[in-house]
């Protein structure tokens, strides 16, 4: 009897023992679903840059994006860059060369999604602050060349656009060089990045436009390039009259796809004035 109670004893103690070192297992599922495709993948042409945004990933297991890059439209993209934010800037790209982007999403389990649709662009050179004056006053210093940077003459062959003053109407206008070169009043913009590609339409039938501060203004040139100007304001002002204009500008210099856009009709009287070449 002694024996059989030692015994329960003993049972009763173990059966304490494996209760009290019970664990509790948990059962984790591999996770193996990619996080969504990054959508609205767009660009900024920049000066020797190119500024890509797209929207935001709120998914709660997203860890970063991966930006990828391709240097010709159908070669192989290469990753250049982790980022945990929806925006990336390429500062490793040259101007005039067209370069091609996609993004993809990853999660903490390190699956990846596909890669979004693709974007291209081709950076530019572009300057600040530049002034040119009323050619009839100072002609030498009242065009603008975009392919060589620079302030020229009304006059020089190479000018791409010059600035007129009209003492009628007390307006200023910006006028091509000669009927081979097209411009538009895009309208009023916040800053020069506001335009970022050349539309195909609203180019002026007549070959100038008045000048209004905040505007920005694109040039089709002689020799199929794409360039545009944000006027910022008149400056050079003696006696309630202003001399010129200050203005931000960008030049594609990259020659244009003839098939982007055809050349608008121009009327018989297209030139503000013929200028001799």
């Amino acid at each position: 009897m002694r024996k059989i109670f030692f015994r329960l004893v003993f049972l009763l103690g173990l059966s304490f023992i494996f209760i009290g070192c019970e664990e509790k297992v948990y059962l984790f599922k591999p996770d193996h679903t990619p996080p969504s495709v990054p959508k609205g993948l767009y660009s900024i042409t920049a000066d020797e840059a190119v500024w890509l945004f797209w929207d935001e990933n709120d998914e709660d297991d997203f860890a970063e994006y991966l930006v990828y890059k391709a240097k010709e439209e159908d070669e192989y993209y290469k990753r250049i860059a982790r980022t945990k934010t929806a925006s990336f800037t390429d500062n490793n790209v040259k101007n005039g060369k067209t370069y091609f982007y996609a993004v993809s999403a990853v999660d903490y389990d390190g699956n990846e999604s596909d890669l979004s649709d693709e974007t291209y662009d081709t950076p530019r050179p572009e300057g600040f602050d530049e002034i040119i004056q009323d050619y009839q006053r100072f002609p030498r210093t009242s065009g603008y060349d975009f392919s060589e940077e620079q302030v020229v003459s009304y006059d020089d062959e190479d000018a791409d656009i010059y600035l007129d003053y009209d003492e009628d109407y007390k307006v200023y206008f910006l006028c091509v060089r000669d009927k081979y070169t097209d411009i538009q009043d895009f309208g009023y913009t916040d800053d020069l990045d506001d335009v970022n590609v050349s539309p195909e339409t609203g180019w002026s039938e007549l070959g100038w436009v008045e000048v209004i501060p905040g505007h920005s203004y694109i040039i089709w040139t002689r020799d199929n390039h794409f360039a545009k100007l944000r006027v910022k304001g008149f400056v050079r002002c003696y006696n309630s009259r202003c001399y010129g204009i200050a203005f931000d500008w960008a030049h594609q210099v990259d020659e244009g796809n003839p098939e982007l856009a055809p050349r608008p009709p121009h009327r018989d009287d297209y030139l503000r004035m013929a200028v001799k070449r």
